[in-house]
């Protein structure tokens, strides 16, 4: 194929730029911005459907943010584009604090407590959850038995306290961004339709025709 790689990427080279991108996660964050300012869409919309894409990152439904973030676009008439760019706000840098903190926070709107090593091994814990989900979608085929125990304890100590924790913050974290991005859309549309105007300007006084000569005397 045309645009494959020259050279394979081994699992370890794809870990490691998932950690910190070739050029830096500062190249990263202007490379996303750059493409948010550049949507052909109103200033509205864009921050709409980044609000979409920033709330999602902070729910717990990992392997579907694109989904949850395209319903939540629909719903609030936002930018599907601009809300899928903005669930990469969710990014093994974010990952942690923001686990960290929808969960404790879901602790103490729900009056519980975490169970021991939960916050710690938080990846490891989701991880083992979808196993045993397709390990029991799996036992409705016949493949082994089901067993639901597993599942209904990470929904009560991992997965509702998560969801219930992440609706403040994340609010709080989209509106922000929200109120960032569409001054800074604003701003750049409006640059780039004077900058438009002055190409479209001097092309026409390059092409102009030449006025009318006087005609020759006597």
């Amino acid at each position: 194929m045309v645009f494959r790689r020259r050279e394979r990427r081994g699992f370890w080279a794809w870990l490691r730029e998932g950690v910190w991108p070739r050029g830096g996660w500062r190249r990263a964050a202007e490379y996303v911005s750059h493409r948010l300012r550049r949507l052909p869409d109103t200033p509205e919309k864009i921050g709409r459907g980044v609000w979409a894409g920033v709330f999602t990152s902070f729910t717990p439904f990992f392997g579907l943010h694109f989904v949850v973030a395209l319903l939540l676009a629909r719903v609030t008439r936002g930018n599907i584009l601009a809300a899928l760019i903005a669930t990469f706000f969710l990014n093994p840098l974010t990952l942690v604090p923001i686990g960290f903190v929808a969960m404790n926070l879901g602790y103490l709107l729900l009056g519980s407590r975490p169970a021991e090593g939960v916050l710690a091994d938080l990846p490891e814990v989701f991880a083992q959850a979808g196993q045993d989900l397709w390990r029991n979608i799996a036992a409705v085929f016949g493949r082994g038995g089901a067993d639901w125990a597993g599942l209904a304890a990470f929904w009560d100590e991992v997965f509702l306290p998560y969801l219930v924790g992440g609706i403040i913050p994340g609010a709080v974290v989209a509106t922000a961004c929200y109120a960032l991005t569409v001054p800074l859309v604003r701003s750049y549309q409006a640059r780039r339709r004077k900058a438009l105007a002055e190409r479209m300007a001097a092309l026409e006084k390059n092409f102009a025709p030449p006025p009318d000569l006087p005609p020759p005397a006597g």
